[in-house]
């Protein structure tokens, strides 16, 4: 079987929306499902808005989803002299030629043209047997236009979509260079032939290029690739997701606490479904992936179900792993994390209560911050009883030379024994007095965690 090749090219302009990086996801499955190459190119021929901050977004991006490309990153500003070669031969054998029309010239044809009731379109006013005799305007830098066939029909069998057709007579002769820069949809034709890309993925936005590039391949004599266009990720409210709809860029979840293996899954089911599979890993999502389950209708993203599968992840996730990755939260947050109770055994505690590493960080910071007790509260909670449980529980750890979650428990049963009180009459003393917190976790473990000599300390302090 031929060389399965997959490409991702994005354009550096802004942020790596989450658009881009599932079609990323998806072209990267199809090249590792069928043991073939996944590359990566930066079509970055927009001068005025490429950016190399843009261009680091996406390999940032790319390497935070872990998303490992085998060729690339090409660039295709240093394909200048390329395009440029190809171009020539073009315009040596009649497939394209220069258009010296203005833009006025051109605003003034599309507006009697509207006026007829005419779809806009260039009438082909410089192509050689229409401008014989025309003498060439002085200023005026002419830009390449590609000759589309007049004639027939262009029609391809999409991966996703199924036969589209669109005739010939639809499409006007488009511009490939201007000012010596190739346009998208010639750059975009020479490079995946140069590349030998197989398969091309990517949004369906991109249904209206596509027959306008398989023209620009066939008159290349360059093997046209299979087209899957995929239906675009729309709000919970069906409109096209934007920002007004919350986080659009992948790395703003690395900011707000996603894991990356969960954001990969998430995008991957967005449009995609392979039987009962919800939660995968990347290898499991490349053996079984195929273009034909994707889905043609737009998918709408699920805020809720995101940071369930989230929370999942965070729950298996390494104890050790975590701690490195909410260390720098919990001390932007005011927390000091040196000299402070383990964090890796902090996170292993909480990380099955928090959807996101964010939430994490919140609930680990009382660990890591001088407690700030409520009196107010500290009153309320040492009347009854209150007072009197937490000293004898001072006490009874004072005594205690193994400090464990179980021996903790053991002595918080003896108070409650020996005092007749309820668990909340010592609990909420030690929630409010020791931890400082408006909740905690398991009391023992939290306890242990916080030290012997602190919780002493703490419960001398209240008294």
């Amino acid at each position: 079987m031929k060389t399965i090749r997959t490409r991702i090219a994005p354009s550096p302009t802004g942020m790596m929306h989450l658009g881009t990086a599932r079609t990323a996801i998806y072209c990267w499955a199809v090249a590792r499902h069928f043991g073939g190459k996944f590359l990566l190119r930066i079509e970055d021929t927009d001068q005025v808005r490429s950016t190399k901050e843009a261009v680091q977004v996406i390999l940032d991006g790319m390497k935070w989803l872990n998303l490992d490309y085998d060729e690339g990153p090409v660039y295709q500003m240093d394909r200048l002299e390329r395009y440029r070669e190809v171009v020539d031969q073009m315009l040596a054998d009649g497939r394209a030629y220069y258009c010296y029309a203005t833009p006025e010239e051109l605003d003034a044809m599309r507006e009697e043209q509207k006026a007829k009731g005419l779809k806009p379109r260039y009438d082909g006013r410089w192509r050689p047997e229409n401008c014989q005799g025309k003498p060439i305007p002085e200023g005026v830098k002419p830009v390449i236009r590609f000759r589309n066939p007049d004639d027939g029909a262009v029609t391809w069998n999409d991966a996703v979509y199924g036969t589209i057709t669109v005739s010939n007579s639809e499409l006007d002769d488009l511009i490939i260079m201007r000012n010596g820069i190739p346009t998208y949809n010639f750059a975009v034709v020479v490079d995946d032939w140069d590349m030998e890309v197989s398969h091309v993925i990517r949004g369906a936005d991109h249904i209206n290029n596509t027959p306008r590039q398989i023209n620009i391949y066939r008159a290349l004599g360059a093997e046209v690739p299979v087209f899957a266009h995929l239906p675009l990720i729309n709000g919970q409210d069906g409109q096209k997701l934007s920002k007004r709809h919350g986080t659009v860029s992948v790395l703003e979840y690395e900011r707000q606490g996603y894991l990356p293996e969960a954001v990969f899954n998430y995008l991957a089911r967005l449009g995609w479904g392979h039987g009962n599979m919800e939660k995968f890993t990347r290898d499991e999502l490349a053996e079984v992936f195929e273009l034909s389950d994707c889905s043609r209708a737009a998918a709408r993203i699920d805020w809720k179900k995101f940071d369930w599968l989230n929370q999942q992840y965070m729950k298996e996730a390494d104890a050790n792993r975590l701690a490195d990755l909410t260390k720098a939260r919990i001390e932007a947050r005011g927390g000091k994390v040196e000299g402070g109770p383990d964090l890796a055994a902090v996170c292993e505690l909480l990380k099955s209560r928090s959807a996101t590493l964010e939430k994490l960080a919140d609930a680990a910071l009382f660990f890591y911050v001088e407690p700030k007790v409520n009196e107010e509260e500290a009153t309320k909670v040492l009347a009854d009883g209150g007072r009197e449980a937490l000293k004898l529980f001072g006490e009874k750890l004072e005594a205690v030379s193994d400090v464990t979650p179980e021996a903790v428990y053991g002595c918080i049963q003896a108070v409650m024994e020996e005092q007749g009180v309820a668990m909340k009459v010592l609990a909420n003393p030690l929630r409010v007095c020791v931890c400082a917190a408006d909740r905690t976790p398991q009391i023992d473990k939290t306890l242990c965690l916080i030290g012997k000599e602190e919780v002493l300390a703490r419960i001398a302090r209240a008294l």
